[in-house]
């Protein structure tokens, strides 16, 4: 009888241990979507690997390849951070599924998110496309709205993949992947930040739809075909007002270090003031070409300084953002806190009256050696633009070359 409980002892912890026994997320291709709206959902594909015990997630949208490394576990839950923004995703998994939400905390924001092992396609395509979009395409955002505004749709079509981006005032939509199914055309990317999923019915020359931007923002969009469609010059947009005659502000670095353009450091060196934000992809976009040419091109006469304005809710927080920043692209210039709890650009204009406005995160103001202003860059074309983001570095190797040689 003695034997027979010990037995039953033995096999029970042998069943408990095989209860508890640790689950594992399976490397592979992954298909992930998000709930943008009752109806909508946003879809994605990520490829998932691990080395050591260590996962790694590769978001792909089109050509763009999102690296997220950062992967928490305890028993069943999951905490999936972003590389760079504050973002994260927050759930349930096994080793075929994760269920639960993207979490941008400081907007109290949060958005349903599924993904399950498996690869298939980004979008189920159930026609042969009627319609080729390749080309440049006039749009207009919010056209029944409060505050519409022009963009530039700039895509490619091979049978019913479609690739591109729309380009507006303020920056580019990013990397944007997707499908024509028989005359709809669907497009989506995520990248850490954005959530951002388009649908609309398109003819050969027009194009009426819907912007889903996460679950918080729903905009109508029309469009219609123009080869020559150009949008405003980005050196234009931004002046500084009658009456000012510099760029003048004094913000904190991390260490409560404040700095100004007035600091000696600064004296007779052609200084490029970016105004941006840790949670801006367009602004990474932005901050990885700026490393990139001053570690190719070092010159003790050109000066970086970055103004962040910050939604992260306490000031903490907000230097925290831009630790991570600087530690994953590798900033070597200062980045001062203008400004958190918000990045409303009304709020951010009053840090730096002299300029008309605050219209886009991205901004660069490139100042002379004598301390002008010689012009304001607003808005940032990124790689998604293709040409445009070529002329982009074009102009700005010419410029900096100009005010170099002054």
């Amino acid at each position: 009888m003695k034997r027979l409980s010990i037995l039953i002892v033995l096999l029970s912890v042998i069943s408990s241990c095989k209860e508890e026994k640790e689950v594992k997320l399976s490397e592979g291709e992954w298909w992930a979507n998000m709930k943008v709206a009752e109806d909508q959902q946003l879809p994605f594909n990520f490829t998932l690997t691990e080395n050591a015990g260590s996962f790694a997630m590769e978001v792909r949208n089109a050509d763009e390849r999102v690296l997220i490394d950062e992967f928490e576990f305890y028993k069943d839950s999951i905490k999936i951070q972003m590389p760079i923004f504050e973002g994260y995703i927050a759930g349930k998994f096994s080793d075929n599924e994760i269920k639960g939400n993207f979490i941008k905390e400081s907007l109290d924001r949060v958005v349903p998110f599924y993904a399950k092992l498996g690869d298939r396609p980004r979008f189920k395509v159930s026609e042969k496309p009627k319609v080729n979009l390749s080309g440049i395409w006039e749009v207009n955002f919010d056209f029944d709205g409060e505050s519409p505004y022009p963009a530039k749709g700039i895509f490619a079509q091979e049978d019913d993949k479609v690739i591109g981006t729309f380009r507006t005032n303020t920056g580019d939509y990013r990397y944007l992947e997707g499908v024509v199914d028989g005359n709809e055309l669907k497009l989506s990317t995520f990248d850490g930040a954005h959530v951002f999923l388009f649908n609309a019915t398109a003819t050969d020359s027009t194009l009426g739809g819907v912007f889903y931007s996460g679950n918080h923002s729903i905009e109508n969009f029309k469009a219609r075909r123009n080869e020559a469609f150009e949008l405003a010059d980005a050196n234009t947009l931004t002046y500084i007002k009658e009456g000012y005659e510099k760029l003048d502000f004094t913000f904190p670095d991390a260490d409560g270090k404040f700095t100004s353009l007035a600091d000696k450091e600064f004296a007779n060196k052609v200084v490029l003031v970016q105004i941006m934000g840790t949670w801006c992809p367009n602004c990474l976009d932005e901050t990885k070409f700026y490393v990139d040419y001053l570690k190719n091109n070092p010159n003790p006469d050109l000066k970086v300084i970055a103004l962040a304005f910050e939604y992260a809710k306490t000031e903490e927080k907000a230097f925290e953002g831009i630790d991570r920043l600087k530690k994953r692209i590798g900033v070597p210039y200062p980045i001062l806190l203008a400004q958190f709890g918000s990045s409303d650009k009304v709020l951010a204009n009053e840090k730096l009256p002299m300029l008309n406005h605050v219209l886009s995160y991205p901004t660069t103001i490139y100042i002379d050696k004598k301390g002008n202003i010689h012009k304001i860059h607003t808005g940032f074309n990124g790689p998604a633009t293709l040409e445009k983001h070529e002329e982009f570095k074009k102009e700005f190797n010419e410029t900096l070359t100009e005010l170099l040689s002054e």
